[in-house]
């Protein structure tokens, strides 16, 4: 296999302006679970072994229990493992992660009625963010450490 570029050396600024993002969202209002359950399901979706090392380890590290890391990907099938607030952030997860579907006026408006504005707009920009991230450690081939 070759060796693929590394983006952060040679591209520093936009490694930076990604990094920028994280800033934002560190200073959010996001809870970090709901950080962590976004990271977690869209780097299952995209297939990111590098993201979902990293981001179940910090759930780990927040008190979230292995049940629940475990079951993230069939959420869905789990009666009260998730709050319905969680369920939501999953669902809107899947939905701009798989954005060919494009996001449901279901999934959104339920969404909308559990979150304030902001926090769904810092909830978007998470789901963003982890899926260029994403894009970032796939495309480059970045090893689990």
């Amino acid at each position: 296999m070759s060796k693929r570029i590394n983006i952060a050396q040679l591209e520093p600024e936009a490694y930076k302006a990604l990094l920028g993002f994280e800033k934002y969202l560190a200073d959010s209002k996001l809870q970090p679970i709901h950080k962590e359950l976004i990271k977690i399901r869209a780097s299952q979706i995209n297939g990111c072994a590098f993201c979902l090392n990293m981001h179940t380890k910090e759930a780990r590290a927040l008190g979230e229990t292995e049940q629940r890391i475990y079951l993230v990907s069939v959420w869905r099938d789990t009666a009260t493992l998730f709050t319905p607030e969680e369920k939501a952030i999953l669902a809107l997860t899947e939905e701009m992660t798989l954005i060919q579907q494009h996001v449901s006026d279901t999934t959104y408006q339920n969404a909308a009625e559990l979150f304030d504005k902001n926090y769904l707009a810092q909830l978007m920009m998470m789901i963003i963010t982890i899926n260029s991230w994403n894009r970032f450690a796939i495309a480059t081939e970045m090893q689990i450490e």
